[in-house]
């Protein structure tokens, strides 16, 4: 089962580099929570209750509802709902997602060490941070940037699987209010401008004036 979830969890980041429309993105975004959040099940069942109902209660409620909440909301108030015409095509989207996964595998194999690192978990969130990053680079809408930041960090909660069952209860605290603190200041962000800058690329951010 916990398999599985891997394995699913890898085509939502592939479906990231080929999806054109923010709907499918925040979509996305809330299916990565509730996959999250069975692998945190699975992988601390032998925990302590307080770590696992604090990660549990994080990835469902932030993860898996709010977040997605909070892009549709943007969606609708913006009224924009695709990527912008100069990004990179889906074939160059597509290649540079298999390359970013091969060196993923391959760092893997040459940095995890098997005896203290959940090898699985180590490669998977290492491609979850490169395709963040390409989200980041390959789009120029700012949206896009957001759901980028979102993966990331999601890549950086499974790491914190693959290194212990003490590290989520720790880490995720800090990353729960980093994250909740920037969706929500990019929510506000964008549908002010929104309304002026109908394009939100990055680009146009160089021409706002005092």
């Amino acid at each position: 089962m916990l398999i599985a979830l891997i394995i699913l969890y890898v085509v939502t980041l592939v479906y990231f580099a080929i999806t054109e429309r923010f709907r499918n993105y925040a979509t996305l975004v809330g299916l990565q929570g509730w996959i999250l959040m069975g692998i945190a099940l699975l992988r601390l069942h032998g925990g302590s209750l307080g770590e696992l109902i604090f990660v549990m209660a994080e990835t469902l409620l932030f993860k898996a509802l709010l977040v997605p909440a909070l892009l549709f909301r943007i969606i609708r108030r913006t009224g924009i709902n695709r990527i912008s015409r100069g990004a990179a095509s889906v074939f160059d989207s597509l290649l540079l997602s298999v390359t970013a996964l091969g060196i993923s595998i391959g760092l893997t194999y040459y940095i995890a060490d098997a005896a203290t690192i959940n090898v699985v978990f180590f490669g998977v969130s290492l491609y979850a941070l490169i395709s963040g990053l390409l989200l980041v680079v390959n789009r120029r809408r700012i949206f896009s940037h957001l759901v980028g930041f979102l993966v990331i960090e999601n890549g950086v909660f499974l790491f914190t699987m693959a290194i212990g069952v003490e590290m989520p209860f720790l880490i995720n605290i800090a990353i729960l209010l980093d994250i909740l603190i920037t969706v929500l200041m990019l929510g506000m962000f964008l549908t002010k401008i929104g309304h002026v800058m109908h394009d939100l690329d990055a680009d146009r951010l160089t021409t706002l004036k005092d």
